[in-house]
């Protein structure tokens, strides 16, 4: 018999038991903030009268999630009733272990609905720990999705103490995972515990003695949650980033000898170096910490963070005085370029003010510690520093098979850092989930009948610089760049092997634009002048060079291209960026890494997209954004330099983004195996590529089987009556949905090749998306459905193009039918197709009712001179005029701050403030009904941005 869920709860809460935590009943909210009272007192050794007990509430319920993470680490300056102060301790951060823990279970909140949670952990009283659990065999993602579900109904009612839980658990007994209290993040950001060995520790009882353990979840709170200034999330290290942490500390305070970590490209690096300095700082035998970065990789927000921890702490200045100032001033961390650096220890002007420093105790920590300067930094960081300590991270170490030569000889990441203190290479991210696997796709010279590649010419330039052969590739990804990039929802990038091939590239975009050809947005960086035939040979990726000559004389034809392209750029994306001299070359630099990585962000504008960045070197190492999705590849890739590009493209976002793709356009599938074997091991290529397409519709095919089995036609999920039956089907097409999604990125992908033709595809789909419909349809039921924690993955079926602008083109032809001599047959034919194709399309569904009226009532009203695109932009703004005219009606608003909260939302894409919400308000609400308000009048307000201004595409007249 299955273990049910109350079985696996008691379970869990015996072990945890046994493992010292004190186990007590708490029911509701008032029995939990009475325990938090006896909690305080018992910790900080007090008696708190009810008077100073309400004033600690009152302290604890302000802000949100972030807020609440920094009070929680803070001690609060209480005022007491006999006139003296406290300084209350809610954690002791400093001696983790030394904090009152318990776990309880089934706490009842009434926020917007009543919700009961299955097991937390408070510490000194405070709920830190949720855990959730689901009955084994169900999914996990069910877990996750419930308490998304909590934060939205129940988190913060009460004083809201469950926003200061830290860490969430959901389980169904088999399978464990942890995540930080961060609502932006979704369920592929939760990870497994692991050993140092990065063996998976997924039983519940297992991660549980493991992870949850007293004093190992209090640190893991303390240490290891890391309060993300610039996004105001927090967020917990993964066990791979633990481990590294702690070999460095453990190294720094035992020995005097260097280290480096090897985790592979994507897996969080800078954000373990980060959390490394951070602590190494606060240890008193160390007197500086100084973070190196190589120039081209100190982005904004590295600053930023790093600024928000020690202040002033980053030199972004090309000063090298500066750097000095600061070594010789009271910061005990500093973050700087390897390039200042060097010069600081080099020059003779500076050695005076370096010299007191000497033999002070220096820790360094080089981030991409493979970047070929590493070399010189070391041997110069070793000369005049007698005491210094030198950690590297790379995602690809230099070993012999690898090592490029240069004045210093072969010199190997274990030659310059001795000993690799912890390893998680490509084959450990992607089967734990932290990084996707490549789909690796070889476009060669010309292809023999039966299939094989003809060899081509390695290294001969003449060959693959030709004009003509650019030219078809040009081709080739305008007519497939729609499908890679999953109708350009994400960007790509194109590598060449030369300054002269990027420059035939660009110019052959731009002029198969002017033909008509695409709408692609095509930008371009290189460095004008430089000569990389070399790098190309080796296959190894060249440093960025950022140094511009002002001399006239010396102007190229490169140089020249080079200011086009930017003009062009500029008039692309209103910038006035140059190449006058070197500061204005790296500022246009920076704004092209600060354009491909803000599509990450939730606010960001679709007119300011990249879609191919054509690059030679540039950033093809450490350079990391997550709505990036394919390269295009024409240039000699090996080793570290084809791991590290590759590695662009496979950063975790979602359902939609199943892989990274790569275009080769040479034949080197030998330089993608060996660089593979090296940098995991001889067998490793299934686990690190995706399998080929037939495996793809082969599963596929079997899904149809096994969907027809629940529904044999579309119809027959209308007899689907029970919340199980649905359930099953929902999987069943949800599995279908996901195996498309991977198949159609593959180029030769056809319907025909599936047991399903498209059309009744797309009827089951329609069936999917009204079970999702009739779920999300009732606000107001209290009772907790079965299929509400299913997760759609509406992602996979939305289709961009798919919106108002494309129907109201269809509808235009339709008006055009009805005003010409057209049987009625047709003309319902027509009409009938365009609202099918609304009801299949995720993102209309909002907007189906107001199409349709518009079509039923107002298009058989329309007069031959009138044109339907003017007559529906007056439909739909009095339509939303009205709709946000009854939002105020039902909750007593006033219209113009309601306007105005949208108005910011659009600018902003962040909700509006609770202080806002409530202004908006006629009458003051009364205090037990803010909350509810303010929950109810947002959601009406998404509610109507997402029916009136998501999905209308670009509305203008037709033609």
């Amino acid at each position: 018999m299955t273990q049910t869920e109350a079985e696996l709860e008691q379970k869990l809460i015996d072990g945890l038991t046994g493992l010292g935590y004190e186990p007590v009943t708490l029911r509701n909210a008032e029995d939990l903030k009475a325990n938090l009272k006896a909690q305080l007192e018992k910790h900080n050794h007090i008696k708190l009268s009810d008077t100073e007990f309400r004033s600690i509430l009152n302290h604890l319920d302000k802000g949100n999630v972030f807020d609440r993470a920094k009070r929680l680490r803070d001690k609060m300056e209480l005022s007491r009733d006999d006139g003296t102060t406290f300084y209350l301790e809610f954690l002791n951060t400093e001696h983790w272990c030394q904090n009152q823990y318990q776990v309880t279970n089934q706490v009842t909140q009434q926020g917007n609905y009543k919700n009961r949670y299955d097991v937390t952990l408070l510490i000194n009283g405070l709920p830190l720990v949720q855990i959730e659990l689901k009955r084994r065999g169900l999914e996990l993602k069910e877990a996750f999705n419930q308490i998304n579900r909590y934060q939205r109904h129940s988190y913060g009612a009460d004083n809201a103490l469950f926003q200061y839980v830290q860490i969430f658990v959901i389980s169904n007994g088999v399978n464990t995972r942890y995540y930080a209290n961060n609502r932006k993040q979704e369920f592929k950001q939760t990870f497994y515990w692991a050993d140092q060995d990065n063996t998976l520790i997924t039983q519940l009882e297992d991660f549980a003695d493991s992870f949850l353990e007293k004093c190992h979840v209090s640190k893991m709170i303390c240490k290891y949650i890391v309060l993300h200034e610039s996004d105001k999330v927090l967020m917990v290290l993964r066990p791979y980033q633990y481990y590294a942490v702690e070999a460095i500390i453990e190294r720094v305070k035992d020995t005097d000898k260097n280290g480096y970590i090897w985790h592979t490209t994507g897996s969080g690096k800078t954000l373990t170096s980060f959390k490394a300095a951070q602590i190494l700082t606060q240890l008193p035998k160390v007197h500086k910490v100084l973070f190196v970065v190589d120039r081209a990789d100190l982005d904004y927000q590295t600053s930023r963070e790093f600024n928000y921890f020690s202040p002033d702490c980053v030199d972004t200045t090309d000063s090298t005085k500066q750097l000095v100032n600061q070594m010789a001033g009271d910061n005990p961390l500093i973050v700087t370029t390897i390039q200042k650096l060097n010069r600081a220890i080099k020059s003779q002007r500076h050695e005076f003010a370096m010299e007191s420093l000497k033999d002070k105790r220096i820790v360094f920590i080089f981030d991409e510690c493979h970047r070929s300067q590493f070399g010189e930094t070391h041997k110069n960081i070793v000369k005049f520093f007698t005491k210094a300590q030198m950690f590297g991270f790379t995602g690809t170490p230099i070993f012999a098979d690898n090592a490029a030569s240069n004045q210093h000889g072969k010199r190997t990441t274990k030659d310059l850092f001795q000993e690799c203190l912890h390893k998680y290479v490509i084959t450990n991210a992607i089967a734990d989930e932290n990084v996707l696997k490549f789909s690796v796709e070889y476009w060669g010279k010309i292809k023999r009948k039966d299939g094989t590649l003809i060899t081509e010419p390695k290294l001969d330039r003449e060959f693959f610089e030709n004009r003509d052969r650019i030219s078809l590739i040009v081709d080739w990804i305008i007519a497939n760049h729609n499908r890679k990039t999953h109708g350009r929802k994400f960007s790509a990038m194109l590598c060449a092997s030369s300054v002269d091939t990027i420059i035939t590239y660009y110019d052959t975009f731009k002029n198969k634009q002017k033909q008509g050809l695409h709408d692609l947005r095509v930008i371009t960086i290189f460095t004008p002048g430089y000569n990389e035939e070399d790098q190309d040979a080796n296959g190894l990726i060249g440093e960025p060079d950022f140094n511009i000559s002002t001399d006239v004389s010396s102007r190229s034809h490169s140089r020249d291209k080079l200011n086009e392209f930017i003009a062009d750029y500029n008039q692309m994306y209103q910038t006035q960026h140059s190449a006058k001299d070197s500061q204005a070359f790296y500022a246009y630099y920076k704004d092209i890494a600060k354009r491909m990585k803000d599509r990450d962000r939730e606010n960001f504008q679709d007119q300011e997209r990249a879609d191919i960045l054509l690059v030679v070197n540039m950033f093809l190492t450490g350079f990391d954004v997550k709505k990036l999705n394919t390269l295009y590849v024409d240039k000699n890739l090996k080793y570290h330099g084809l791991i590290q590009a590759y590695s662009r493209t496979n950063r975790i976002l979602g359902e939609l983004k199943s892989q990274g793709n790569i275009v080769f356009f040479r034949n080197f599938k030998d330089n993608t195996d060996q660089a593979v074997t090296l940098f995991s091991d001889t067998n490793a290529n299934e686990e690190i590529f995706i399998e080929p397409y037939e495996y793809y519709t082969e599963k596929f095919n079997e899904g149809v089987q096994e969907l027809r089995a629940i529904a044999t036609i579309p119809n027959d999920v209308n007899k689907l009556i029970s919340e199980d039956e649905q359930v099953e089907f929902v999987k069943a097409f949800r599995n279908l949905i996901r195996l498309q999604n991977v198949s159609k990125s593959f180029t030769e992908f056809s319907f025909s090749d599936l047991n399903l033709d498209e059309q009744t595809f797309e009827d089951y789909k329609s069936k999917y998306l009204d079970i999702y419909d009739r779920t999300r349809s009732k606000p107001d039921e209290e009772k907790e459905s079965l299929v509400e924690e299913v997760d759609f993955e509406l992602e996979l079926i939305q289709r961009d193009e798919i919106n108002v602008a494309y129907i109201l083109k269809l509808v235009a032809k339709l008006q055009r039918v009805r005003q010409a001599d057209v049987t009625s047959e047709e003309y319902q034919s027509q009409k009938a197709f365009i609202l099918e194709l609304i009801g299949k399309e995720a993102q209309l569904r909002s907007k189906r009712d107001l199409l349709e009226k518009f079509i039923e009532e107002r298009l058989p009203t329309l007069e031959p001179q009138e044109k339907v695109e003017t007559v529906f932009q007056d439909f739909w703004t009095q339509e939303r005029v009205e709709a946000i005219q009854q939002l105020c009606i039902e909750e007593s608003l006033k219209v113009e701050v309601v306007n105005q909260m949208i108005a910011d939302y659009k600018f902003s894409g962040k909700e509006p403030l609770r202080e806002t919400v409530l202004s908006a308000c006629n009458e003051k609400p009364k205090l037990l009904d803010r909350k509810k308000i303010f929950a109810r009048v947002v959601s009406k307000l998404l509610d109507i941005i997402n029916k009136f201004d998501d999905a209308l595409g670009e509305l203008g007249e037709e033609e």
